[in-house]
């Protein structure tokens, strides 16, 4: 039964996460930390950081991931197909569609009033796995991972002023990380 759930889970997310994996977050988030609670957001949140670090689309990854710790290689392979198979079913209609009429004033309406929606997903996404790794226990001044807003700090300014590989900045954050905690964490804990 739970191959199902799995499937069922992720095929909503596919089926809804319009804009791309980063959209998907929320959507991934309410099925499997809050409606199943088979991740915590700790976890949920290592999960999103490893799908982002490897190659694919986020919300595949995620799906292969959680299938994976739920339900092992049977798991992945049910979250995996439900994830991808509203996408495969829409993207090809949605591609006879567009082709055959995309000129009309309508279709480009449409089109662009999705953006907005979509970079309000994206937001809430980036907003909700700041607050878990600045606050893994909850919103608190005294509980705030000063190393994690150190961390991401400099590697928002490198970013927007370098403009380097963001491969490279998460390599030296995740070894900034390394450094940083052993040293650091008993005197800002």
């Amino acid at each position: 039964m739970i191959y199902l759930e799995l499937f069922w889970s992720f095929f909503q997310i596919g089926l809804f996460s319009f804009g791309g994996g980063y959209a998907a977050m929320p959507l991934i988030r309410h099925q499997v930390v809050e409606l199943h609670p088979w991740l915590t957001m700790t976890q949920f949140s290592d999960i999103i950081t490893i799908s982002q670090m490897t190659p694919g689309p986020i919300a595949v990854n995620s799906a292969t991931f959680v299938g994976i710790r739920i339900a092992g290689l049977p798991g992945a392979i049910s979250a995996t197909l439900g994830c991808i198979a509203p996408a495969c079913v829409i993207a090809t209609f949605l591609a006879f569609i567009y082709y055959r009429y995309r000129s009309l004033s309508t279709i480009q309406g449409i089109l662009g009033s999705l953006r907005p929606a979509v970079v309000a997903l994206i937001g809430g996404a980036g907003l909700s796995l700041l607050i878990s790794s600045f606050w893994p226990s909850g919103i608190s001044l005294s509980e705030t991972d000063w190393i994690a807003v150190l961390i991401f700090l400099l590697s928002f300014i490198v970013l927007r002023w370098k403009k380097p590989n963001p491969i490279i900045v998460m390599a030296g954050a995740g070894a900034a990380a390394v450094i940083l905690y052993p040293l650091l964490g008993h005197f800002i804990a």
